[in-house]
């Protein structure tokens, strides 16, 4: 078996010490971002109330 870089050791230990909380995890956070997508795909398929130009 080939020897791990120390490299990689230490990174795989520095990720399981990582607190500061990520976009896609669940939760409130989540939440908001989730509901904020979807506000905006509403307002972008919602139909326009002025189809012609005012002039």
């Amino acid at each position: 078996m080939k020897n791990t870089p120390r490299w990689i050791n230490s990174a795989i230990a520095e990720s399981a010490n990582v607190t500061s909380k990520m976009p896609w995890e669940r939760g409130l956070r989540r939440q908001a971002f989730m509901a904020s997508r979807r506000a905006v795909a509403a307002i972008a398929e919602a139909p326009s109330r002025t189809m012609r130009p005012a002039a």
